[in-house]
């Protein structure tokens, strides 16, 4: 998959059957959109296209209005969105910077500036609630109207559901709030899950004493960046790493998004999602994860401190609890041990207990 910032690249297809949206989690309505997408591009012969934006559009009106608390809370990186789409089998994506003008571009502005000049659209699918252009003047019937006049075809599909439930990101994101990480699988199709490569961070864990046999390392972690400040889940789960035994150390500008990621071992941890209210100030979102055990195979290889720079994905399978303040590092350490029990509990538990939601995902992944 190629991916594409802003449409004045060589490289960029000179027609494509496209659709538009944040797909923030591209969860399974999008999942549904997209199969059709593909499906209609191979009818035409026609290469397929996602165009996203960065920031999110109502990130940049609530930094407009001087209002933070209307952004939305973000599901997915940049990288875990591409991810995502290149698995769905598409093509190319060209992300646009939503700026002031962009957001203030007349809706036909719109369709002949980027969707006709940029894009060089024969097809376009949008959803039930698509608007776009200055003040959300352009719909559905808008565009409808453009293509017969312009030559492309336009499409609408209507709202996914499962059991009954609209599946939307904010759907996704509710789930996610109230730690419901079942409920957001079924809405995704997979576990929920973030990747990044592992940076360093204050090496705090290395001085908090782990106690019980073979626990001379302290709460060591594998640290990795959320470059938004509102992620939708936050607090301390029970996680599953993947990717630390993959040869690449972060995948090139033309590799695939999901290089550096595969890889056979798999390491059952506990992970705080927040801002480490107890050690930093910052505001700084980070995901840290502490392996339960290092397998003796990746332990000859890798040792717990020496993991920088890999490209992982952690799935956040289970809400342990919600992130707290505590009164010095002693209490932080008590709370610490605490999780860890948890999640040696939880893994603990008969994998029929855990498998079912992931057996029915599976099977209804679009």
């Amino acid at each position: 998959m190629q991916v594409f910032r802003g449409f004045h690249h060589p490289g960029i297809a000179a027609q494509c059957a496209l659709t538009i949206g944040n797909f923030d989690g591209v969860h399974r309505g999008h999942q549904a959109m997209l199969a059709l997408l593909l499906s209609e591009a191979r009818h035409r012969g026609l290469p397929t296209c996602v165009l996203t934006f960065e920031p999110h559009p109502r990130d940049f009106f609530a930094a407009k209005l001087g209002k933070p608390e209307l952004a939305p809370a973000r599901i997915a990186t940049l990288r875990d969105k591409l991810q995502e789409l290149e698995r769905c089998g598409i093509d190319q994506v060209v992300v646009l910077r939503f700026d002031e003008a962009l957001a203030s571009l007349p809706a036909q502005d719109f369709i002949q500036r980027v969707l006709i000049d940029g894009l060089g659209t024969k097809y376009v699918l949008v959803g039930d609630d698509f608007r776009f252009g200055a003040k959300r003047q352009g719909d559905y019937a808008t565009l409808d109207a453009a293509g017969q006049r312009l030559g492309f075809d336009v499409a609408r599909m209507m709202s996914y559901e499962v059991h009954g439930l609209r599946v939307s990101s904010s759907a996704v994101r509710e789930a996610l709030a109230a730690g419901d990480m079942d409920g957001a699988a079924r809405l995704l199709g997979r576990p929920y899950a973030i990747s990044g490569h592992v940076i360093h961070g204050q090496k705090l864990g290395r001085q908090l004493a782990e106690t019980g046999p073979g626990r001379g390392d302290g709460f060591r972690t594998l640290n990795l960046k959320f470059d938004h400040d509102k992620p939708a889940a936050h607090g301390i789960f029970a996680v599953r790493v993947h990717g630390l035994d993959g040869q690449d150390r972060g995948a090139g500008a033309a590799g695939s998004m999901a290089d550096g990621i595969a890889g056979g071992i798999v390491l059952d941890g506990v992970a705080s999602l927040g801002v480490r209210p107890t050690v930093e100030d910052a505001g700084r979102v980070l995901l840290e994860v502490h392996a339960l055990d290092w397998p003796a195979a990746l332990a000859d290889r890798l040792g717990p401190g020496e993991a920088y720079g890999k490209l992982v994905r952690v799935e956040l399978l289970h809400k342990l609890r919600d992130e707290a303040r505590f009164d010095g590092l002693d209490a932080l350490t008590a709370a610490i041990r605490e999780d860890v029990r948890q999640a040696r509990a939880y893994f603990a538990e008969p994998a029929t207990t855990h498998a079912a939601v992931r057996r029915q995902t599976t099977r209804d992944r679009i």
